[in-house]
């Protein structure tokens, strides 16, 4: 068994525990919560502070990395959204959740620990150029499309209102908090005093399997419901088709061999629960995006060690 696969069974074993552990009941699905909110809150902002601090993100081209993520991202929305109204005849405003299911990848609490145990701190560090603009850009594109569809009919969704939120939401995110202030020390060239190093040090250690832990925990919340026929067809583009897109652009744009790889496997991560928050925001489609994310992140083992097979054909 290869490092890389063995990194991605030992990951999802870790949700797999926190499952057990929800459905068995020896903890409450409530807990599941709990960890996850201190994982976003409190470990991962830390490890993205330090991380920020002190990286040189090895030649990667935040530009053509975020050219080449992105555009997949539209590719999977478009089919996602193609999906859902012309395949399973919902409405375009659920269409808008079901592109969102097939492209919003659960970058934090699942891409940074899998990043780091398959590719390493080089890795993250590319990550980290995509986290720091992932949820903005995804959140943005969200409010703007329903606005677009709402228009301003009344009792319709108010986009000056959204807009309001989402930038008070953004300007408060701790993980876009621990960025910022993270690449304000490095630029500053500040350091963290000895007692500080060991704070953090020991607070971002436990990120990782805190926040695994923690969504095999919260599935046991989010059941499968409606139509499971458009969860699975979600699921299939968020895991198969956003990466092989993904991967031919990296290669079209000529990005570094750790930064395609990296790239890619973002793009393979499962559906983040976002998409089902975005669904409650908006009050549409909530089937559509937790069926999608369970049978991703159900399926994500075996998808995510098929990309790893590849990506080691593709770049030796």
């Amino acid at each position: 068994m290869s490092p890389q696969v063995e990194a991605v069974l030992f990951i999802f074993g870790l949700v797999a525990v926190g499952y057990l552990a929800g459905i068995t009941g020896y903890l409450k699905a409530e807990a599941g919560d709990a960890l996850a909110e201190f994982a976003v809150s409190v470990a991962l902002p830390l490890l993205l502070f330090r991380t920020m601090q002190s990286a040189d993100f090895h030649g990667a081209a935040p530009w053509s990395l975020w050219g080449t993520y992105f555009a997949s991202v539209a590719v999977a929305w478009t089919l996602g959204h193609l999906v859902t109204t012309r395949v399973f005849g919902r409405d375009a405003r659920a269409g808008v959740v079901g592109g969102v299911s097939a492209s919003f990848s659960n970058t934090v609490l699942l891409g940074i620990p899998l990043v780091l145990g398959v590719f390493g701190q080089k890795g993250f560090e590319i990550l980290a150029l995509i986290v720091s603009v992932h949820l903005a850009v995804m959140m943005a594109a969200s409010i703007i499309i329903f606005a677009i569809l709402d228009g301003s009919g009344e009792g319709g969704v108010q986009p000056l209102a959204l807009a309001k939120d989402f930038v008070a939401k953004l300007v408060r995110n701790p993980l876009l908090i621990g960025i910022a202030v993270g690449l304000t020390f490095r630029l500053a060239g500040l350091e963290l005093p000895a007692l500080g190093v060991r704070f953090v040090d020991a607070l971002a250690g436990i990120a990782g399997p805190l926040a695994l832990f923690s969504i095999g925990l919260s599935m046991r919340r989010y059941g499968i419901s409606g139509n499971v026929r458009a969860g699975m067809a979600l699921a299939g583009l968020k895991l198969l088709v956003m990466p092989a897109v993904t991967l031919a652009l990296a290669l079209l744009f000529g990005l570094s061999p750790l930064a395609a790889q990296v790239a890619v496997i973002t793009a393979s991560l499962p559906t983040g629960v976002n998409a089902y928050l975005i669904a409650v925001q908006f009050g549409t489609g909530h089937a559509i995006s937790t069926n999608a994310m369970m049978i991703a992140t159900s399926s994500a083992v075996l998808t995510a060690s098929f990309w790893l097979f590849v990506l080691q054909v593709v770049f030796g």
